[in-house]
């Protein structure tokens, strides 16, 4: 069974649908490189995945359990949105860091906010065990709940800091971790970003162009990164211009062309041996763009 299932996504921004059916599997640890022309639905489907747009039509599987279906989002809260997010992590292409924050903040605010509605459950639940015990038991109850707090709350910040240095070590910036966003390079800024998609411990990170807004220069870095990243516990969706990146990473190429998936395969397939005229007309101006 795939453990990421998609089947037939459609998104229409007014009159204009940008996804027109889209459908495809991934297997746990498998890497999804998404490839083609700018406008093509590449972004708009990433951003579908991750809830930020809410898919027209389709339905949405994860680890053989229905995690989405278009069918009934008019009965979806907002609060439930945001559960449904929190199995997709996404990196932009603009880095999207708090330039206010230094880079440890940025990459433990997240985690701090979900620990924080941790923490406010947990109180919660206190509060309603010291409602319905004995009158006289009360304030010893309380008593022994506030010293519990206090350890889940220290608890939490220890093992919130020690992830955030983990995953800065991971991405090679351990030394910049009080630095702001604006004393790094553009590459080291999407690798503070990938560090605080890593933070979330999410089912399947997405990748939306993550070198585009770079330099040349900076561009190996980050992928370095990303393919360092590559294991049987990692699922990844990468949309990407770096067609020999995709090449030697990804475990399966989709083409998008005009909202629908034109080709599909493995690296193989796709870059070695492609049946459609479009995808062969990409990968020849993917080509030309090169020299």
């Amino acid at each position: 069974m795939a453990f990421l299932e998609v089947k037939n996504y459609r998104k229409r921004f007014g009159e204009n649908e940008v996804l027109k059916g889209i459908s495809f599997t991934l297997n746990k640890g498998e890497v999804l490189a998404v490839i083609g022309s700018s406008g093509g639905g590449k972004t708009t489907l990433l951003r579908c995945l991750n809830f930020l747009e809410i898919p027209d039509e389709g339905e949405l599987y994860l680890g053989g359990e229905k995690l989405f279906d278009a069918a009934e989002k008019l009965k979806i809260s907002n609060a439930r949105i945001r559960e449904k997010r929190l199995h997709f992590g996404l990196v932009f292409q603009q880095f999207n860091l708090f330039p206010q924050y230094t880079v440890f903040k940025n990459i433990t605010l997240a985690q701090a906010l979900l620990a924080r509605q941790e923490f406010s459950r947990k109180k919660a639940e206190f509060s309603a065990a010291r409602r319905g015990a004995p009158k006289e038991k009360r304030a010893q109850l309380k008593a022994e709940q506030k010293k519990i707090l206090a350890e889940i709350k220290a608890n939490q910040k220890a093992a919130i800091e020690q992830k955030t240095l983990a995953l800065l070590e991971r991405v090679g910036l351990s030394e910049k971790k009080d630095a702001y966003p604006h004393e790094l390079s553009g590459g080291q800024q999407q690798r503070v970003a990938i560090a605080r998609a890593l933070a979330l411990s999410t089912d399947i990170l997405c990748f939306d162009e993550p070198t585009s807004a770079l330099d040349p220069e900076l561009t190996g870095e980050v992928l370095k990164v990303i393919k360092g990243l590559k294991s049987s516990e990692s699922t990844m969706i990468v949309v990407t211009h770096e067609m020999d990146f995709a090449r030697g990473v990804a475990d399966h190429v989709v083409f998008i062309a005009d909202g629908q998936i034109e080709e599909e395969g493995t690296p193989e397939e796709v870059f070695g041996s492609p049946k459609s005229e479009k995808t062969q007309a990409f990968l020849r101006k993917s080509l030309e763009e090169l020299f």
